[in-house]
């Protein structure tokens, strides 16, 4: 499969297991996941008591190119702002949004509601 862009819903499908944790696992050796998303599915786990030890060893079994939010991404983000208001997306959906749009490659997500999206990126929900 071509490369793609992971939400940070997907990467903790496949690390929890979850309904359509498979999907996110055939594609993971190719994705990649932006910081902002990592941090997101950090922040999951840290929440849940997890020590920053683990959840580092967590992150890096999981052999996903992170990438770091420049500035592009981040006016990418911001340009997507209007055009995902009315689904009340947040920074990192659009993090992740602005990250496929600007590859070119698709977003793999749970979220539902991204298969409105008309933003020219290909959308793979999960479940």
């Amino acid at each position: 499969m071509a490369d793609i862009v992971l939400d940070a819903s997907a990467v903790l499908a496949l690390l929890r297991r979850e309904k359509g944790f498979e999907k996110v696992e055939a594609v993971a050796d190719s994705a990649s996941v932006s910081a902002v998303n990592l941090a997101e599915v950090g922040s999951y786990f840290t929440e849940a008591g997890q020590s920053i030890a683990k959840v580092r060893t967590i992150l890096q079994a999981l052999r996903m190119r992170i990438v770091p939010f420049d500035e592009e991404q981040a006016i990418e983000a911001a340009r997507l702002q209007p055009l995902t208001q009315h689904l009340g997306l947040s920074l990192a959906d659009r993090a992740c949004l602005g990250l496929a749009r600007l590859r070119r490659e698709p977003a793999m997500t749970t979220d539902r509601a991204w298969r409105t999206l008309n933003l020219g990126i290909d959308v793979s929900v999960i479940r």
